[in-house]
């Protein structure tokens, strides 16, 4: 498949939603290739190995108590844009009954706009912990994207092994987060469709979006924390050669990750782990995790940028 079945995918796009979810998938996989997961046995034990280790050790760090997802998977491109392109229906089912005056052509606009969305994500996600919100049940999912991993390892010259140990440590630590607060998904489900159902409504709810960049903030900063203290092994080379590829994509997928808002993700990160550092400093990593005990622990946008305000509003 490719670009003719990719675009064929979009223009025929139908249904009675203003996404065609079924061309959606069609469409960003006939431009993915889906890359190989023919694992050696070697590589097999090596994931399995990563995680287990990582689920001791952020264990041992953070001393908090969670379980590993019981779907924990090593998928290839397509794969991931099957599951993610049902996460990305759950989320957007609000807006479902929100179809314009020409819902034909917004139809097709819509099933395009996504199905590159996907490409792009599927071509380039490493591993992802996915709390598979708006689900039915409580499963959680942890996926590897091996081709991409191993693409990456290769383009930043860099032991495949240890890079993709690196990528497990930190999934496990967003594993941690959502396991020692059974509460944090039921928080971001609630806040994602207030979100939504505004936006459905014709107006943008700010105080649900500018919640969700805390909430997201406080996991992403979280989550750098535990790798820091966790990691078997130093990984600033890790991060810098990362971040120097980021850097040097050129100017459509630098518009594409503009309009995904990969460069707030990355300002979560900074800024979420800015707060972490300075709370952990004051009160330890078992400080630091009691945010996860109670939703009223979380950061406002304010303690975020001067985390003395968090803690001296939150006891340890």
């Amino acid at each position: 498949m490719g670009l003719y079945e990719s675009v064929r995918a979009v223009t025929t796009a139908s249904g009675d939603g203003p996404v065609d979810w079924t061309a959606v998938a069609d469409a960003a996989k006939a431009s993915t290739d889906p890359g190989s997961i023919a694992l050696t046995e070697a590589e097999q034990t090596g994931y399995a190995d990563d995680v287990r280790d990582a689920r001791d050790r952020v264990r041992s760090v953070a001393a908090i108590e969670f379980d590993l997802p019981e779907a924990v998977e090593i998928q290839n491109r397509h794969h991931w844009i099957d599951a993610n392109v049902a996460t990305f229906r759950r989320v957007m089912r609000p807006l479902e009954e929100q179809v314009t005056m020409f819902p034909g052509a917004s139809r097709v606009v819509n099933t395009g706009t996504m199905s590159v969305a996907l490409a792009f994500l599927g071509n380039n996600v490493l591993g992802q912990y996915d709390p598979l919100l708006l689900a039915e049940g409580d499963d959680h999912a942890l996926y590897f994207v091996h081709p991409n991993i191993e693409k990456v390892a290769n383009d930043l010259d860099v032991d495949f092994e240890r890079f993709r140990r690196w990528i497990a440590f930190h999934e496990i630590a967003h594993a941690a987060e959502f396991g020692a607060a059974p509460w944090l998904s039921d928080h971001l489900e609630t806040t994602m469709e207030g979100a939504v159902e505004a936006l459905g409504d014709g107006h943008l709810d700010r105080d649900a979006l500018k919640e969700l960049d805390t909430t997201m903030t406080a996991v992403e900063g979280y989550a750098e924390l535990i790798m820091d203290r966790a990691f078997d092994d130093e990984y600033a080379d890790l991060r810098e050669k990362v971040e120097a590829r980021r850097r040097g994509r050129g100017p459509v997928a630098r518009v594409i990750r503009r309009l995904l808002g990969l460069g707030m993700k990355r300002r979560q990160y900074e800024r979420g782990k800015a707060f972490f550092d300075a709370v952990a400093d004051e009160r330890g990593i078992e400080g630091a995790s009691v945010v996860w005990d109670d939703p009223n622990n979380l950061p406002s946008d304010a303690e975020l940028e001067d985390p003395a305000l968090w803690l001296a509003r939150v006891g340890e």
